[in-house]
């Protein structure tokens, strides 16, 4: 057993703050910006940033879906952390400055299964998981584009 990392990267022409504001917003913006892999997406307390708690099915492949229940922290300013209830796995979106633009980094981490089961975890399920935040990011992108 070891920790499974899957991680992704854009750079959106936004500044930082728009950006922040934009991915903080888990009531309006987050269930836009999803991508079909996450069903059933409710805000269940707060709405805004830390102490938001939110719970969606995220439908990695057709046989495997995540129940999760995330509570948002902000452990530091362009920092917004994610910690499933339901798991190990915790989710860390980044938003740095870069000039006029940002980048967003999303970063999810979670203790894999041992055996063979977790050889193929560690092999697979961190490609999938950024092709799937990869479409996440490129709709958070139109979305501050659109605003």
């Amino acid at each position: 057993m070891g920790k499974v990392t899957a991680t992704a990267e854009r750079i959106i022409d936004a500044p930082a703050d728009t950006v922040r504001e934009r991915l903080a917003d888990y009531r309006d913006v987050r269930p836009r910006i999803l991508t079909e892999h996450y069903r059933d997406y409710a805000v269940v307390e707060g709405g805004t940033g830390a102490g938001t708690v939110a719970r969606w099915k995220l439908q990695a492949t057709s046989k495997r879906v995540r129940d999760v229940r995330a509570t948002v922290g902000e452990p530091e300013h362009g920092v917004l952390t994610e910690t499933d209830a339901n798991s190990s796995m915790v989710t860390t979106w980044t938003v740095s400055p870069q000039g006029e633009r940002s980048v967003v980094r999303v970063v999810t981490s979670w203790d894999g299964a041992g055996g063979i089961g977790g050889f193929f975890e560690r092999t697979f399920a961190p490609r999938g998981l950024q092709r799937i935040y990869d479409g996440v990011l490129a709709k958070l992108a139109e979305e501050v584009r659109g605003q």
